[in-house]
């Protein structure tokens, strides 16, 4: 029950951000600020603060033009306060986080009269680790973990990497820079970064040397004091798969925030795969062998270190031939025993119903356990080193000798135990009645050289979510412009493992979307006709105003290229491909050539159906050219579908066309962005019309006017 000082303290607010900033209340804006209240005040806890009530999830879909992020501010930070609880807003993307960040919060703590402060969370390997910066101002001598993986990088990158690295130095000593990555004034190669940032595994954390100077360490203590905390989703999925309250704050502790909720499926799904590349793992198993002398020299002086050095050789030499007999029954199982063919850089070989060989099974367990016993050594080997850093144990390790060798031996266990997690995806079988794993694997060339990667996913991330995020934080908010698939929450319960007993709500939007028209014109062809289709798209551009702002979406970049190429070559100057130009350049070309008064024609791919803002005279006409169904070459979606079938359900209608209502909304969505924006869009496939799902698809949409064939149509 939200209490009466609550709710006044949140009216008040919101009365002070409109009027500060001269803006009028959304009806939208104001059902979801009361939706989040009621839900997040309504959480029951006991006297320590633990939620003991189940019904602390809100999921809103919020279009364009709700003001959402002011919305959740404003109804979630006042109850966070009073429950001493922390708010955590997680996006998906950095435009938005930024946008949250340098907008949304200063705007709300200057002009709300809400008392707070507000930090932004990063992972570890964002930011400089002072250790590895001082190794490398002293040079490459002494660092085994450089001799190891990236000597022939030091070749490569020379006096420029020294040169970064003094300049680093030089900012991070005088305070000018705060360590982390993206605030450095000029954009970092991956390799560099790499040899100067480290993982968790690899940090010391307090018994570093360099702990009071820790860029990491600094940010966390802002994070400390901070009522507001902005993260992104990876970020928040790989704290609560380390446990939680390693990175943030414990789960337990934080109302969370979903904003671009509808990502959230698919990053947890990402997060939660293996793969493992088999020459690589040789590649690592080879520098630790070469290596073993050196580590022997080093560390062998105490007595239990040198016993688990001892014990290397063996197990290296028990997985180097593993290894190989896998990359050749691969290559066996993949129908290219003796490699790639001339021509073919890659080829990906996925396992029906995610079922295994049992002779490629039982290998993976022989090969579970030689990684699980390599990594059982190189933890034990980390912590004895850890330890070492301690100056109140006592292991018979100096600690310059374990500061040195740490770093190595945390990147070996973590890339022991990434192989483990892989090869015991591939050992076990899947239970009888449960959505399968989806197992692929990918041959591929690397600058000539072969590789073969192992891969497996959940088709699911929904157990996983439900059990450590909704089940184990005190409350939470999902929200986007789109979350339903036709017009239902049921396909992303079903993904994100949301209970049906959470509360879900569509939010009216605020514009007027009579002011454009959703056109099928006779044009329109089914795509099963590529030439025709193709054919129709050609003749539909050469029927567009000299003068029109346009956004034509393709599905393939085959048909984008294609289209272009064919294209007279009057009309293809007024084209803008999407893989052509960097997206930032292509943007600024397009504005211009709108600004001057000329036509522009943006081809872009699935990517551009989401993120592009392009208001007003910007873009007053969206083509989308096929109904965006998903590839279906997607090892995690075809087995899903496989499972399903195998189920007696429909894929087709399961999950295809939800997932492709979802998409089409969001290609829409692009024409109005502003209360004033009005436009066409226009459907160049004839689907929409012939098959039984298109009147779905069609009715899933905004109330646009609708021209079917040249006739208007009421909706």
């Amino acid at each position: 029950m939200l209490d009466e000082a609550l709710k006044g303290e949140i009216q008040a607010a919101y009365r002070r951000v409109l009027e500060a900033q001269g803006l009028t209340p959304r009806y939208g804006q104001r059902l979801m600020i009361a939706e989040i209240a009621r839900t997040l005040s309504g959480i029951v806890a006991d006297d320590s603060g633990k939620r003991i009530s189940d019904e602390h999830v809100c999921v809103l879909e919020a279009g364009t033009g709700t003001g959402k992020t002011l919305a959740y501010l404003l109804a979630a930070l006042p109850v966070a306060k009073a429950r001493g609880k922390r708010l955590v807003i997680a996006t998906a993307t950095v435009a938005l986080q930024e946008q949250v960040l340098h907008q949304d919060l200063p705007a709300l703590k200057a002009h709300s009269g809400l008392d707070f402060h507000y930090a932004l969370a990063k992972g570890r390997g964002r930011y400089l680790c002072v250790a590895r910066l001082e190794q490398e101002l002293d040079g490459v001598t002494g660092n085994p973990t450089l001799s190891m993986f990236e000597q022939s990088l030091v070749q490569e990158s020379g006096d420029n990497f020294q040169a970064l690295v003094r300049e680093m130095a030089d900012a991070y000593g005088s305070g000018s820079w705060e360590g982390d990555r993206e605030s450095w004034s000029e954009s970092i190669d991956d390799t560099d970064w790499r040899r100067l940032t480290i993982d968790h595994r690899q940090c010391t954390n307090r018994r570093c040397g360099h702990f009071a100077a820790c860029a990491f360490f600094r940010a966390r203590r802002d994070l400390e004091t901070a009522d507001v905390v902005v993260a992104n989703h990876d970020l928040v999925l790989a704290d609560l798969s380390l446990g939680g309250g390693v990175v943030l704050p414990p789960p337990g502790d934080c109302i969370y925030v979903f904003d671009e909720g509808h990502h959230l499926p698919d990053k947890a799904l990402n997060h939660f795969a293996h793969r493992v590349g088999v020459s690589g793992s040789l590649r690592w198993l080879g520098s630790l062998k070469k290596s073993l002398t050196e580590l022997n020299q080093a560390l062998a002086i105490q007595p239990t270190v040198a016993r688990l050095l001892g014990t290397l050789p063996e197990a290296i030499a028990a997985l180097e031939p593993r290894l190989g007999e896998a990359f050749s029954l691969g290559h066996q199982l993949a129908g290219r025993p003796h490699g790639l063919a001339d021509g073919e850089e890659t080829l990906q070989h996925r396992f029906e119903m995610g079922r295994v060989p049992d002779g490629l099974r039982e290998h993976a367990g022989t090969l579970l356990t030689a990684f699980a016993e390599l990594a059982r050594t190189l933890e034990t080997l980390s912590d004895i080193l850890r330890e070492s850093l301690d100056p109140d144990k006592h292991t018979g390790l100096a600690r310059e000798q374990a500061e040195a060798w740490l770093p190595l031996m945390a990147l070996l266990h973590g890339r022991a135990l990434e192989a483990h997690g892989l090869w015991q995806a591939y050992a076990e079988v899947d239970t009888g009645g449960e959505p399968p794993q989806a197992r692929w694997m990918t041959l591929e060339r690397f600058g000539g050289d072969p590789e073969l990667t192992f891969s497996a996913s959940p088709v699911s991330a929904a157990p996983t979510l439900a059990r450590t995020l909704w089940g184990s934080c005190y409350g939470a908010v999902v929200t986007s412009a789109t979350l339903t698939a036709l017009g239902r929450f049921e396909r992303l319960q079903e993904r994100a493992g949301l209970a049906n007993r959470y509360r879900y709500q569509r939010l009216p939007s605020p514009f007027d979307y009579s002011r454009a028209v959703l056109s099928v014109p006779r044009e329109a062809v089914d795509p099963a006709d590529r030439e025709g289709h193709e054919r129709a798209i050609i003749d539909f551009i050469g029927g567009l105003g000299a003068d029109e702002a346009v956004l034509m979406l393709f599905s393939s970049r085959a048909q984008l290229r294609a289209v272009e190429k064919a294209l007279p070559s009057a009309q293809r100057e007024r084209v803008l491909a999407q893989d052509r130009l960097p997206k930032r350049e292509l943007i600024e070309r397009h504005r211009a050539r709108v600004d001057a008064g000329k036509g522009s024609i943006i081809f872009g791919l699935a990517s551009f159906a989401e993120g592009i803002d392009l208001p007003g005279d910007y873009l007053t006409h969206v083509v989308i050219t096929r109904l965006p169904f998903a590839v279906p070459d997607d090892p995690v979606g075809a087995t899903l579908a496989e499972w399903i079938e195998s189920q007696g359900g429909n894929p087709f209608m399961r999950i295809s066309v939800p997932d492709a209502s979802i998409k089409l909304v969001q290609a829409c969505g692009r024409l109005i962005r502003k209360e004033a924006d009005r436009g066409r869009i226009t459907l160049l496939d004839r689907r929409v019309l012939t098959r039984r799902y298109g009147r779905a698809l069609l009715d899933a949409l905004p109330p646009f006017v609708r021209e079917i064939d040249g006739v208007t149509e009421g909706v």
